[in-house]
């Protein structure tokens, strides 16, 4: 009796927490994806084909999921719905990863995945645009949404123009090159962060056209499936332009297999199918509303790992970040909720002149009744009463 009343409590809990486990989960995913590529492009791999490979993998491990599960669900393939797939994987696959792998090698690791920390903005002032979120300042959870955009916005801004003192996380970081920051070039650094901005362009754009391609092909594996193989496609055919070298197609057992595999079905196959769930039920604010938690664990790794030093300045952004990333989920949580209790709370709106006929019309039929019963039924009525 006690497990029962256990899973009945925690039944409707585990699925109210289920969007969140898998939106904080995926940002370790993309964490870990930071560090390995970043390795691996140390090693020469050239961006244009590790976007190539990572989809190749990410196909191998999506798609016969997505042929065999959803084989009786699966919609029928129109030519919007196609269009709005080459749309997504030029969007995600191609913009997006290219740029950012670009922005990655100008600056560091933990510079990159700050700028991830604009998606939630961006992604926000789309979704309005294109009328999927709903702003009404009179409200409290709207209100907690905009100001959780604007504080997120002011700790990427810290993080980006305020630097500060550096100081190292780990022991063994003080014995390396320092950082890759210190390397880089003013011109890089600038470079990088207009190909950062853009890639985040291209990163909300593929969560709203993914939000709208849901609604006419409701199938999160197949259409995780569809973006991985135009990842291959388009981004194949972006590789050959750019990388006319055959022998840099050439890949080992090393960190550029290990980037390939772990980027492909980790960051994008997984990564599509999740996003595609959570994105169906809380929509693109609500997704991409956690990617700021990457920039904290990226910085931890990052100094572990590659012995970059942290930023006064980061830390202090990625406090404010984590106070706007909260702002807005508390936004969002309430904003379901509102809508919720609106709908069981709302009633019937009845005109009084409808109402006034509907009671004259029960009043006549129940005369008419009243004059169709017998008198001795009446009777034998009230001698029983």
């Amino acid at each position: 009796m006690a497990d029962q009343m256990f899973g009945g409590s925690f039944g409707p809990f585990l699925n109210k927490v289920k969007p969140y486990l898998a939106m904080v989960s995926l940002q370790f995913g993309y964490a870990g994806m930071y560090i390995v590529t970043m390795m691996c492009f140390k090693r020469g791999m050239s961006h244009w084909i590790l976007v190539v490979y990572r989809h190749a993998f990410a196909t191998l491990a999506v798609a016969p999921f997505a042929i065999v599960l959803e084989r009786k669900i699966r919609p029928k393939m129109t030519l919007r719905v196609f269009i709005k797939i080459l749309a997504l994987g030029f969007l995600e696959p191609v913009i997006d990863q290219n740029l950012y792998y670009v922005g990655l090698k100008s600056t560091t690791a933990t510079y990159a995945s700050a700028f991830v920390n604009l998606l939630p903005a961006v992604t926000f002032i789309l979704a309005v645009i294109f009328r999927i979120e709903k702003v009404n300042l009179k409200k409290k959870s709207s209100m907690a949404k905009v100001i959780g955009t604007a504080i997120t916005v002011a700790g990427a801004m810290v993080m980006t123009l305020y630097k500060g003192p550096m100081f190292n996380l780990v022991p063994h970081s003080r014995g390396g090159s320092h950082t890759a920051a210190a390397a880089a070039t003013p011109e890089n650094w600038v470079a990088g962060t207009i190909e950062l901005i853009s890639c985040i362009v291209g990163w909300s754009g593929f969560f709203i056209v993914q939000s709208m391609t849901l609604k006419e092909y409701p199938a999160e594996l197949s259409l995780a499936a569809w973006v991985c193989v135009m990842g291959v496609v388009e981004g194949g055919i972006v590789a050959l332009i750019m990388e006319r070298d055959w022998n840099a197609w050439k890949i080992g057992f090393d960190s550029r297999l290990l980037a390939a595999a772990y980027s492909g079905i980790v960051c994008s196959g997984i990564a599509y199918y999740v996003q595609s769930i959570v994105n169906k039920v809380k929509g693109p604010v609500f997704v991409t509303a956690f990617s700021p938690l990457s920039m904290v664990i990226t910085s931890v790794l990052a100094a572990i790992i590659l012995a970059e030093s942290v930023h006064l300045g980061s830390c202090i952004g990625a406090i404010i970040i984590v106070m706007g990333l909260y702002s807005v989920v508390w936004g969002k949580s309430k904003e379901g909720k509102g809508n919720e209790t609106g709908k069981d709370q709302e009633l019937p709106v009845v005109d009084i002149k409808e109402r006034s006929t509907i009671v004259d019309d029960i009043s006549d039929d129940v005369t008419t009744v009243k004059s169709k019963v017998p008198a001795e039924k009446k009777a034998s009525i009230l001698q029983e009463l």
